[in-house]
Protein backbone atom coordinates (compact mmCIF):
# COMPACT_ATOMS: atom_id res chain seq x y z
CA UNK A 1 0.00 0.00 0.00
CA UNK A 2 2.91 2.49 0.81
CA UNK A 3 4.65 1.52 -2.20
CA UNK A 4 1.68 2.07 -4.40
CA UNK A 5 0.68 5.36 -3.22
CA UNK A 6 4.36 6.60 -3.42
CA UNK A 7 4.26 5.38 -7.01
CA UNK A 8 1.23 7.84 -7.79
CA UNK A 9 2.93 10.66 -6.20
CA UNK A 10 6.14 10.29 -8.16
CA UNK A 11 4.34 9.73 -10.90
CA UNK A 12 2.44 12.89 -10.72
CA UNK A 13 3.38 16.12 -13.78
CA UNK A 14 5.87 17.90 -12.19
CA UNK A 15 6.78 21.62 -12.38
CA UNK A 16 10.26 22.82 -12.30
CA UNK A 17 10.19 26.27 -13.76
CA UNK A 18 10.95 27.77 -10.20
CA UNK A 19 14.30 26.92 -8.30
CA UNK A 20 13.70 26.31 -4.45
CA UNK A 21 16.66 27.53 -2.99
CA UNK A 22 16.84 26.25 0.70
CA UNK A 23 20.36 25.74 2.39
CA UNK A 24 21.62 25.61 5.94
CA UNK A 25 22.73 28.45 7.80
CA UNK A 26 25.17 27.24 10.17
CA UNK A 27 27.11 23.76 9.26
CA UNK A 28 27.35 23.31 13.00
CA UNK A 29 24.09 23.03 13.41
CA UNK A 30 23.60 20.87 10.37
CA UNK A 31 25.98 18.75 11.76
CA UNK A 32 23.88 18.22 15.01
CA UNK A 33 20.45 17.95 12.98
CA UNK A 34 21.56 14.65 11.17
CA UNK A 35 24.02 13.44 13.79
CA UNK A 36 20.11 13.89 16.37
CA UNK A 37 18.23 12.43 13.49
CA UNK A 38 20.53 9.10 12.77
CA UNK A 39 20.65 8.66 16.80
CA UNK A 40 16.61 8.56 16.65
CA UNK A 41 17.03 6.11 13.92
CA UNK A 42 19.19 4.14 16.02
CA UNK A 43 17.23 3.99 19.07
CA UNK A 44 13.51 3.71 17.50
CA UNK A 45 14.70 0.62 14.98
CA UNK A 46 16.82 -1.40 18.05
CA UNK A 47 13.70 -2.28 20.10
CA UNK A 48 11.95 -4.30 17.08
CA UNK A 49 14.45 -7.05 17.28
CA UNK A 50 14.56 -8.63 20.51
CA UNK A 51 10.42 -9.53 19.81
CA UNK A 52 11.36 -11.02 16.37
CA UNK A 53 14.93 -12.96 17.69
CA UNK A 54 12.68 -14.43 20.59
CA UNK A 55 10.03 -15.76 18.11
CA UNK A 56 12.70 -17.63 16.35
CA UNK A 57 13.85 -19.00 19.03
CA UNK A 58 10.53 -20.16 20.77
CA UNK A 59 9.24 -21.37 17.42
CA UNK A 60 6.04 -19.32 18.77
CA UNK A 61 4.06 -16.36 19.05
CA UNK A 62 1.71 -17.33 21.77
CA UNK A 63 1.34 -13.90 23.36
CA UNK A 64 2.65 -11.77 21.15
CA UNK A 65 0.00 -9.14 20.68
CA UNK A 66 -1.29 -9.11 16.91
CA UNK A 67 -3.51 -6.18 17.25
CA UNK A 68 -0.14 -4.31 17.84
CA UNK A 69 1.23 -5.18 14.53
CA UNK A 70 -1.67 -4.68 12.68
CA UNK A 71 -2.15 -0.79 13.65
CA UNK A 72 1.77 -0.49 13.50
CA UNK A 73 1.94 -1.84 10.25
CA UNK A 74 -0.84 0.39 9.22
CA UNK A 75 0.71 3.47 10.84
CA UNK A 76 4.37 3.15 9.75
CA UNK A 77 2.61 2.38 6.70
CA UNK A 78 1.27 5.81 6.90
CA UNK A 79 4.49 7.42 7.72
CA UNK A 80 6.07 6.25 5.42
CA UNK A 81 4.58 7.45 2.30
CA UNK A 82 4.68 11.09 4.53
CA UNK A 83 8.23 11.02 4.55
CA UNK A 84 8.89 9.31 0.84
CA UNK A 85 7.03 11.77 -0.80
CA UNK A 86 7.85 14.86 0.62
CA UNK A 87 11.80 13.64 0.61
CA UNK A 88 11.53 12.60 -2.90
CA UNK A 89 8.96 13.84 -5.01
CA UNK A 90 9.87 17.91 -6.61
CA UNK A 91 5.73 17.68 -7.26
CA UNK A 92 5.30 17.62 -3.10
CA UNK A 93 8.25 19.66 -2.42
CA UNK A 94 6.86 22.33 -4.32
CA UNK A 95 3.30 22.22 -3.07
CA UNK A 96 5.11 22.60 0.46
CA UNK A 97 7.24 25.24 -0.18
CA UNK A 98 4.15 27.47 -1.98
CA UNK A 99 2.28 26.94 0.89
CA UNK A 100 5.08 27.36 3.51
CA UNK A 101 7.47 29.71 1.88
CA UNK A 102 10.34 29.08 -0.54
CA UNK A 103 12.88 29.73 1.59
CA UNK A 104 11.76 27.08 4.04
CA UNK A 105 13.81 23.41 4.34
CA UNK A 106 11.82 20.46 3.55
CA UNK A 107 11.10 19.08 7.40
CA UNK A 108 12.07 15.28 6.40
CA UNK A 109 15.03 13.90 6.47
CA UNK A 110 16.88 10.81 5.02
CA UNK A 111 16.92 8.92 8.79
CA UNK A 112 13.06 9.72 8.65
CA UNK A 113 12.36 7.54 5.14
CA UNK A 114 14.85 4.90 6.51
CA UNK A 115 13.48 4.77 9.71
CA UNK A 116 9.70 3.98 8.54
CA UNK A 117 11.03 1.49 5.94
CA UNK A 118 13.35 0.00 8.67
CA UNK A 119 10.16 -0.72 10.20
CA UNK A 120 7.35 -1.36 7.68
CA UNK A 121 9.96 -4.00 7.19
CA UNK A 122 10.33 -5.81 10.46
CA UNK A 123 6.67 -5.44 11.28
CA UNK A 124 5.83 -7.39 8.06
CA UNK A 125 8.77 -9.77 8.92
CA UNK A 126 7.03 -10.47 12.44
CA UNK A 127 3.39 -11.02 10.95
CA UNK A 128 5.20 -13.66 8.65
CA UNK A 129 6.28 -15.08 12.00
CA UNK A 130 2.96 -15.31 12.84
CA UNK A 131 1.92 -16.93 9.90
CA UNK A 132 4.47 -19.35 10.48
CA UNK A 133 4.90 -20.09 14.19
CA UNK A 134 2.59 -21.44 16.75
CA UNK A 135 0.24 -19.50 17.98
CA UNK A 136 -2.32 -21.00 19.80
CA UNK A 137 -5.92 -19.14 19.93
CA UNK A 138 -4.71 -15.85 19.38
CA UNK A 139 -6.17 -13.76 16.17
CA UNK A 140 -6.60 -10.21 15.56
CA UNK A 141 -9.39 -8.93 16.99
CA UNK A 142 -12.79 -7.82 15.16
CA UNK A 143 -12.11 -4.35 16.24
CA UNK A 144 -8.41 -3.55 14.82
CA UNK A 145 -9.42 -5.00 11.36
CA UNK A 146 -12.53 -2.77 11.16
CA UNK A 147 -10.36 0.14 12.34
CA UNK A 148 -7.76 -0.92 10.35
CA UNK A 149 -10.21 -0.99 7.23
CA UNK A 150 -12.05 2.02 7.65
CA UNK A 151 -8.70 3.93 8.00
CA UNK A 152 -7.45 2.79 4.52
CA UNK A 153 -10.75 3.16 3.00
CA UNK A 154 -11.03 6.94 4.18
CA UNK A 155 -7.51 7.63 2.77
CA UNK A 156 -8.70 6.31 -0.53
CA UNK A 157 -11.30 7.82 -0.74
CA UNK A 158 -9.37 11.07 0.10
CA UNK A 159 -7.04 10.06 -2.90
CA UNK A 160 -9.88 10.41 -5.31
CA UNK A 161 -10.49 13.76 -3.84
CA UNK A 162 -6.91 14.92 -4.25
CA UNK A 163 -6.09 13.40 -7.78
CA UNK A 164 -8.28 15.94 -10.14
CA UNK A 165 -6.38 18.70 -8.71
CA UNK A 166 -3.29 17.25 -7.87
CA UNK A 167 -3.70 17.95 -4.15
CA UNK A 168 -0.92 15.77 -3.19
CA UNK A 169 -0.16 18.08 0.50
CA UNK A 170 -3.50 17.83 1.63
CA UNK A 171 -3.35 13.70 0.97
CA UNK A 172 0.02 13.81 3.03
CA UNK A 173 -1.83 15.92 5.27
CA UNK A 174 -4.28 13.31 5.89
CA UNK A 175 -2.00 10.43 6.44
CA UNK A 176 0.14 12.43 8.46
CA UNK A 177 -2.97 12.87 11.08
CA UNK A 178 -4.02 9.03 10.35
CA UNK A 179 -0.37 7.68 11.81
CA UNK A 180 -0.24 9.49 15.02
CA UNK A 181 -3.94 8.27 15.12
CA UNK A 182 -2.78 5.30 14.87
CA UNK A 183 0.41 5.60 17.12
CA UNK A 184 -1.85 7.07 19.94
CA UNK A 185 -4.71 3.88 19.63
CA UNK A 186 -1.52 1.29 19.67
CA UNK A 187 0.20 2.69 22.59
CA UNK A 188 -3.00 3.00 24.85
CA UNK A 189 -3.36 -0.42 26.09
CA UNK A 190 -0.23 -1.10 27.40
CA UNK A 191 -0.74 1.74 30.12
CA UNK A 192 -4.07 0.57 30.65
CA UNK A 193 -2.82 -3.11 31.13
CA UNK A 194 0.18 -2.12 33.36
CA UNK A 195 -3.01 0.14 35.69
CA UNK A 196 -5.15 -3.45 35.83
CA UNK A 197 -2.47 -5.45 36.72
CA UNK A 198 -0.78 -3.11 39.17
CA UNK A 199 2.77 -4.39 37.75
CA UNK A 200 5.39 -3.41 34.44
CA UNK A 201 6.36 -7.10 35.48
CA UNK A 202 7.62 -8.32 31.93
CA UNK A 203 7.86 -5.04 30.61
CA UNK A 204 11.10 -4.61 28.52
CA UNK A 205 12.13 -0.95 30.35
CA UNK A 206 15.63 -0.56 28.12
CA UNK A 207 13.28 -0.58 25.12
CA UNK A 208 11.21 2.08 26.57
CA UNK A 209 14.62 4.02 27.40
CA UNK A 210 15.32 3.99 24.06
CA UNK A 211 11.91 4.67 22.73
CA UNK A 212 11.98 7.48 25.02
CA UNK A 213 15.52 9.00 23.61
CA UNK A 214 14.22 8.45 20.29
CA UNK A 215 11.37 10.93 20.55
CA UNK A 216 13.56 13.21 22.68
CA UNK A 217 16.53 13.35 19.77
CA UNK A 218 13.66 13.79 16.75
CA UNK A 219 11.86 16.83 18.20
CA UNK A 220 15.43 18.27 19.45
CA UNK A 221 16.12 17.73 15.89
CA UNK A 222 12.96 20.04 14.65
CA UNK A 223 14.35 22.72 17.24
CA UNK A 224 17.47 22.55 15.61
CA UNK A 225 16.56 23.18 12.42
CA UNK A 226 13.93 25.92 13.21
CA UNK A 227 17.11 27.68 14.75
CA UNK A 228 19.03 27.52 11.69
CA UNK A 229 16.52 29.06 9.52
CA UNK A 230 15.19 31.44 12.16
CA UNK A 231 11.46 29.86 11.36
CA UNK A 232 9.18 27.12 13.24
CA UNK A 233 7.44 26.61 9.89
CA UNK A 234 8.54 23.29 10.20
CA UNK A 235 6.61 22.34 13.20
CA UNK A 236 3.03 23.47 11.32
CA UNK A 237 4.78 21.48 7.99
CA UNK A 238 5.65 18.31 9.57
CA UNK A 239 3.16 18.71 12.38
CA UNK A 240 2.96 14.61 12.55
CA UNK A 241 6.31 14.33 13.58
CA UNK A 242 6.05 16.98 16.50
CA UNK A 243 2.89 15.02 17.45
CA UNK A 244 4.36 11.61 16.93
CA UNK A 245 7.38 12.56 19.81
CA UNK A 246 5.13 14.20 21.79
CA UNK A 247 2.74 11.10 21.94
CA UNK A 248 5.47 8.71 22.65
CA UNK A 249 7.31 11.22 24.95
CA UNK A 250 4.06 11.03 26.72
CA UNK A 251 3.56 7.29 26.83
CA UNK A 252 7.09 6.51 27.98
CA UNK A 253 6.86 8.70 31.36
CA UNK A 254 3.70 7.41 32.24
CA UNK A 255 5.29 4.09 31.84
CA UNK A 256 8.31 5.30 33.62
CA UNK A 257 5.96 6.62 36.30
CA UNK A 258 4.09 3.77 36.64
CA UNK A 259 7.83 1.18 36.26
CA UNK A 260 9.56 3.45 39.02
CA UNK A 261 6.72 5.53 41.00
CA UNK A 262 3.52 3.58 41.29
CA UNK A 263 4.49 -0.44 41.37
CA UNK A 264 7.79 -0.24 42.35
CA UNK A 265 7.77 -2.35 45.04
CA UNK A 266 5.47 -4.56 43.34
CA UNK A 267 7.44 -5.48 40.60
CA UNK A 268 9.18 -8.65 40.55
CA UNK A 269 6.51 -10.18 43.12
CA UNK A 270 4.21 -11.06 40.38
CA UNK A 271 5.54 -13.06 37.61
CA UNK A 272 3.90 -14.31 34.55
CA UNK A 273 6.87 -15.88 33.36
CA UNK A 274 6.89 -19.11 35.92
CA UNK A 275 4.48 -20.92 33.62
CA UNK A 276 6.77 -21.20 30.90
CA UNK A 277 10.22 -21.07 33.00
CA UNK A 278 10.22 -24.71 33.43
CA UNK A 279 11.01 -25.35 29.63
CA UNK A 280 14.14 -22.92 29.43
CA UNK A 281 11.86 -20.40 27.16
CA UNK A 282 11.38 -16.66 27.55
CA UNK A 283 8.50 -14.37 27.78
CA UNK A 284 7.39 -12.61 24.67
CA UNK A 285 8.28 -8.59 25.33
CA UNK A 286 4.91 -8.15 23.92
CA UNK A 287 2.01 -10.10 24.99
CA UNK A 288 -1.78 -10.38 24.37
CA UNK A 289 -4.28 -7.93 25.10
CA UNK A 290 -6.76 -10.47 25.15
CA UNK A 291 -6.56 -11.14 28.74
CA UNK A 292 -5.41 -8.43 31.70
CA UNK A 293 -3.60 -11.30 33.24
CA UNK A 294 -0.61 -11.79 30.88
CA UNK A 295 2.24 -9.41 30.41
CA UNK A 296 2.43 -6.51 28.82
CA UNK A 297 4.69 -5.22 25.71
Amino acid sequence: MAFFFCLIVFACPRDTSSEIMEKWNSITLEIVYYVLGWIAFFSWTFGFYPQIILNYRRKSVVGLNFDYLVFNLAKQSSYLIYNASLFFSPAVQKQYHEKYGFGEMIPVAASDVAFSTHSILLTSFALCQVLVYERGSQKVSRPTIGITAAVWVTVLVCLFIAWPHQSWLWLLSVLNTTQVTLAVIKYIPQALLNFTRKSTEGLAIGIILLDFLGGVTNSTQMITQSIDQGSFENFRGNSGKILLCLVTILYDLVVFFQHYVLYRSKNGKISSFSDESHNGSTAPLIRSSDSCQQDNV
